[in-house]
């Protein structure tokens, strides 16, 4: 481990019975003796025999010692903190691949808050160029941790973590309740997201090239912020499993714990609550239901499944989107399809326009991740409808890339995107980003590029 700081990572690690030994490598004597003063709760660090600290720079200490590991957990200080973002470096990662066993894994930790997307970009450059593969998870809306290697990481998360009485004891401190939620926090592996990370055409922070150790101080007064990074969890069509099939999807705890920490898993419990309420299930109204979710599902329960007989100008088709938006992304895709199938059953949805019927299917197809079906009936209704608002074009973009980008048609995802990215509100979002790099990874950097300039 790299860094004390309250010694919890150490204690944590600790609390695994699989673990032989744990050395916890820090800078600063006093920092070491600090974090004493957060006992009991990190007396694993202190008291267990299997558990050394070494006060040591943590180069020097990998130069001077000839062990090999299986995980190397890096967390040191903020990157705008002096001589921090050396541990962030292409140099390092290569010393410290040296120092793992070749199935060993390294773990970076690296905030989002105080640093803009270019800047992590630039650590994700230093970190593939170094290991072959690496995955990142969202330890929290605010903060990312990044597993690397040179052999490829036993994915998904195992169960087998739980086994572990302390181990588990730690981890329900922290929401973590289930195997899902470990699920709910995977934002994607190497293939997924290298090309967005490419599209900012940044450089391998390097001791010799110190891109992050130049900007981050600046980005800390400025107070940029990274988060939509992991809002690439929260899109409002099912991307990520759209451009990474296979994603394992296992149910978060059903207690919802965590939910007001960590949106994805807030929005699993209102997705599930929507749910219920639209196909009749017998269930009590949460707390903290938002007033706009409930108007629009209750729209929806009106128009689609009670038949009422819709008024002059009714908005029941863009409470729909809202409900889709708020559903498909969280829920498996059984589940999610449920509402659309039982819509697309309801008596009075022969009576629906052509083009009504055809959003509700998109709906549909995207909660089934339907690839091929979502591409057909975003990019039709793209064409029959050329004066779409702001919202619903955006979705219907993102569906149809998804969608094309599902069954490997890459020439129709350039096509659409060329078409459509001057109308779009936010074209070189994260989501966005990824989507048009997964189209054409070789151009998307000088595209992004000049959106930066403008």
């Amino acid at each position: 481990v790299i860094g004390i700081g309250t010694g919890l990572t150490t204690h944590t690690l600790l609390q695994s019975l699989a673990i032989e030994r744990v050395e916890t490598v820090e800078i600063e004597a006093a920092m070491a003796e600090a974090a004493r003063g957060f006992m009991p709760r990190n007396s694993g660090a202190f008291a267990d025999p299997r558990g050394s600290i070494l006060i040591d720079d943590a180069k020097s200490f990998f130069s001077t010692h000839a062990r090999r590991y299986e995980l190397i957990i890096s967390e040191p200080s903020n990157p705008w903190v002096s001589g921090v973002s050396s541990l962030f470096t292409r140099e390092f990662y290569r010393r410290i691949r040296e120092h793992l066993t070749p199935e060993g894994m390294l773990v970076q930790w690296i905030q989002l808050y105080e640093i803009d997307p270019a800047l992590v970009a630039t650590v994700m450059r230093a970190l593939g160029e170094t290991f072959a593969h690496y995955a990142v998870f969202a330890a929290s809306d605010h903060d990312l941790l990044i597993v690397a290697g040179s052999a490829p990481l036993p994915l998904p998360a195992r169960a087998e973590v739980f086994e572990h009485p302390g181990l588990a004891k730690e981890l329900w401190t922290v929401h973590t309740l289930s195997v899902g939620d470990l699920d709910a926090r995977y934002v994607g592996s190497r293939a997924l997201l290298e090309p967005l990370f490419a599209s900012y055409g940044m450089p391998a922070n390097s001791d010799y090239a110190p891109v992050l150790d130049l900007n981050a101080a600046r980005q800390r007064f400025m107070e940029r912020s990274a988060t939509e990074l992991v809002g690439l969890l929260n899109a409002e069509v099912p991307l990520l499993e759209l451009l990474e099939p296979g994603r394992s999807r296992r149910p978060v705890n059903p207690l919802y714990k965590g939910a007001y920490g960590f949106e994805r898993i807030e929005a699993t419990r209102l997705a599930w609550y929507a749910r219920d309420f639209l196909i009749g299930a017998r269930s009590p109204v949460p707390e903290g239901v938002p007033t706009q979710l409930q108007k629009d599902l209750e729209l929806v329960k009106l128009r689609l499944l009670e038949c009422r007989e819709p008024r002059e100008l009714d908005v029941w088709l863009h409470s729909a989107l809202r409900v889709a938006r708020a559903v498909n992304p969280y829920l498996a895709a059984d589940d999610a399809s449920g509402i659309w199938r039982s819509i697309a059953a309801a008596k009075c949805y022969a009576g629906l326009q052509d083009h009504q019927r055809r959003w509700i299917a998109l709906f549909g197809a995207s909660a089934a991740r339907d690839g091929a079906r979502m591409a057909q009936h975003a990019a039709a209704l793209l064409a029959a409808a050329p004066e779409l608002g702001a919202e619903a074009r955006e979705h219907l973009v993102m569906a149809a890339l998804g969608g094309h980008l599902a069954v490997g048609n890459r020439s129709a995802a350039l096509e659409l995107w060329n078409a459509q990215k001057a109308k779009l509100r936010s074209p070189a979002s994260p989501a966005f980003r990824l989507l048009r790099c997964h189209a054409e990874a070789k151009s998307c950097e000088a595209e992004f590029s000049a959106y930066a300039e403008r």
